[in-house]
C-alpha cells in the first residue's frame, strides 16, 4: 500500500499521465516521480508537505499545499475587529454583560451607522502599510453579522446604515491585489439555540445544537460562496458547545467547496492556549498554528500566524494605549524570522474610519518595508534564529540578517564549515565590509541613530541557505 503522503502528492501525475503502447502504468508513475524530483532540484528551498488539514476523520484531505505557499510568502496582512459595539468603545463581545448590560449592548446595532466608512481607503491603508492580505470579523461572539445574511436578523442590513460592509471590502480587495479573508465566531452567545451561555441569565434549556450548527454552517457557506473569502479565521471553539467532530465536519464542510480555501488551526480543539499551535496535526483540522497577542516560537515544520493589536484592545478603545513603530517593526521582524506571519489588529471607529493614529503608524511600518520589504515577502526563517540583537530571513543564496540593536558595529556569524560570504550591503544604503573566517562571518557595521529603525542587510553566500540547519546566535 502506498503511504498517504506518497499518494497526496502523486495522486494528480498517477491517474493523469498518459500511458503509450510503449510504456507500463509502473514505467508511467516512475517517470512521473523522476519529473517531479528533477524539477524539485532547481527550487531555492523545498516547500514542505502541507500538514494534513482534515483531521483523523479526514486523513487524505490535505493542506492546499499552493495556497499555503502563496499566503505564507505575504507574511503580513491587516486584522479588523469591529461594530456596533465600537459605539461603546468597550471590547468586541468580550463586554456584553460585563461592561455594557446584555440588552443594551444587543441593541447597540440599531444606532450603528458608520457613515464615513470607505472601503477603499481601508484597503488603500493596507497596502500603503505593506500588508498582502486582509481578514475582517464577519461575526464576533456577540452574534452581530456584518453583511446582510439570510439566516439572521441580527446584521448589517437592519441597521440604518444597511449597506454590504462585506461586498465593499471584497471587491475593495479584488481591485487592490489584496487577498481577502474573514475571521467567523464558532461561538454565539446571543443565538437561542446556542448551548452555552457566557454571562447570560438565559437558560441552557430549549437550546438546540443541531439547529445552532445548520446556522452556522449557512452563514459559512454564504461567505465562501457569495463573499468569495480565501481565509477562514474561525475563533470561540474552546467551549464544550463545539467538539472535535463537529471540528473536522466544519473543515471538511468548506474544503467540499472550495479545495484552496485556507482555514485556521480553531476550527477544531488542536489549538492549546495562547501559544496557539496544534498539538497534533494528523488528529485535529486545520492549516496554521495561531498564536495571538505574541511572537510564535521558531517553527519552520508547522505553518503559524501571529495576531497582535496595534493598542492593547481588539475593537476601538479611546485613547488606547498604541504601540510605537519601532515596536510593530519589530515585532514584523521576529515573526517573519521566526518563520511566521503577522496578522496585525486595528481598530476602526463608530463613523466607519481608521483612527489617525493607526493610520500613522501603518504608515510608518509600510515606509519601513518599502526599503527592506526584499528581506520580508517570499522569504522562510532563518538560518539565524531569533535573539535579542539579530534575527534572519532567507531566500535562495541570501541570507537577510535584521540589525534590531543600533548600538552594534561588529557581528561574528557562526556557519557551517567552507560557508562564505560573496557580497554584504544594507537594503537602501552602502556596501558594508566583511571578513570570511573558518567558521563565521564577520561584518563591520556603519554608525547608525540610537533612534533608528532597524536595517536589513543582504548578504549573498556561496550555497543555498535554506540548506544550512537553524543555528542559535
Amino acid at each position: 500500500m502506498l503511504h498517504p503522503i506518497y499518494f497526496g502528492i502523486m495522486k494528480p501525475f498517477l491517474f493523469k499521465t498518459k500511458i503509450t503502447n510503449h510504456q507500463s502504468p509502473v514505467t508511467s508513475h516512475l517517470l512521473s516521480l523522476a519529473v517531479i524530483l528533477l524539477a524539485s532540484c532547481g527550487n531555492p528551498e523545498p516547500v514542505p508537505l502541507p500538514m494534513t488539514g482534515g483531521g483523523e476523520a479526514n486523513p487524505q484531505l490535505r493542506t492546499n499545499a499552493a495556497a499555503l505557499k502563496n499566503w505564507q510568502e505575504m507574511r503580513f496582512g491587516m486584522f479588523v475587529h469591529w461594530g456596533p459595539v465600537s459605539l461603546k468603545g468597550t471590547e468586541i463581545g468580550w463586554s456584553r454583560g460585563r461592561e455594557v448590560p446584555i440588552p443594551e449592548y444587543d441593541s447597540l446595532y440599531l444606532k450603528f451607522n458608520p457613515v464615513l466608512f470607505n472601503a477603499d481607503e481601508w484597503i488603500g491603508l493596507a497596502k500603503e502599510a505593506g500588508m498582502k492580505y486582509f481578514v475582517i470579523t464577519s461575526k464576533h461572539h456577540d452574534g452581530f453579522s456584518i453583511w446582510p445574511s439570510k439566516h439572521t436578523d441580527y446584521d448589517i442590513g437592519n441597521t440604518s446604515f444597511k449597506r454590504d460592509v462585506l461586498k465593499e471590502l471584497e471587491v475593495a480587495c479584488q481591485k487592490q491585489g489584496i487577498l481577502f479573508g474573514t475571521y467567523h465566531s464558532i461561538l454565539d452567545w446571543k443565538h437561542p439555540h446556542y448551548t452555552t451561555r457566557y454571562r447570560d441569565p438565559r437558560p441552557v434549556e430549549g437550546s438546540d445544537m443541531k439547529i445552532y450548527k445548520e446556522f452556522l454552517f449557512n452563514q459559512v457557506k454564504e461567505l465562501v460562496m457569495d463573499y468569495h473569502t480565501n481565509i477562514l479565521w474561525f475563533d470561540g471553539q474552546w467551549e464544550p458547545s463545539w467538539t472535535h467532530q463537529d471540528g473536522m465536519e466544519l473543515y471538511k464542510y468548506i474544503r467540499d467547496m472550495r479545495e484552496d480555501i485556507l482555514i485556521n488551526n480553531r476550527v477544531d480543539k488542536g489549538f492549546k492556549s495562547m501559544a496557539g499551535m496544534t498539538d497534533s496535526i494528523a488528529k485535529f483540522a486545520g492549516d496554521f498554528g495561531t498564536p495571538e497577542q505574541r511572537i510564535g516560537s521558531f517553527d519552520k515544520e508547522n505553518p503559524w500566524e501571529s495576531c497582535i493589536t496595534v493598542g492593547e484592545q481588539w475593537a476601538w478603545k479611546p485613547n488606547d494605549k498604541l504601540k510605537s513603530p519601532q515596536e510593530l517593526i519589530q515585532t514584523l521582524i521576529r515573526t517573519v524570522a521566526g518563520d511566521g506571519n503577522l496578522l496585525l489588529n486595528v481598530g476602526p471607529m463608530p463613523d466607519g474610519r481608521i483612527e489617525p493614529r493607526q493610520v500613522d503608524l501603518l504608515k510608518a511600518v509600510g515606509a519601513w518595508l518599502k526599503v527592506n520589504g526584499e528581506a520580508v515577502y517570499g522569504t522562510r526563517g532563518g538560518p539565524f534564529m531569533p535573539g535579542d540583537h539579530l534575527a534572519s530571513t532567507h531566500k535562495g543564496q541570501f541570507i537577510y540578517l535584521f540589525v534590531l540593536n543600533p548600538s552594534l558595529r561588529e557581528i561574528r556569524l557562526p556557519v557551517p564549515e567552507n560557508t562564505k560570504a560573496h557580497s554584504a550591503k544594507v537594503l537602501g544604503g552602502q556596501r558594508i565590509r566583511y571578513d570570511n573566517r573558518q567558521d563565521e562571518i564577520v561584518l563591520k557595521l556603519p554608525d547608525q541613530p540610537s533612534d533608528s529603525q532597524p536595517i536589513a542587510i543582504k548578504i549573498r553566500i556561496n550555497r543555498k541557505a535554506a540548506d544550512i540547519a537553524p543555528i542559535k546566535i
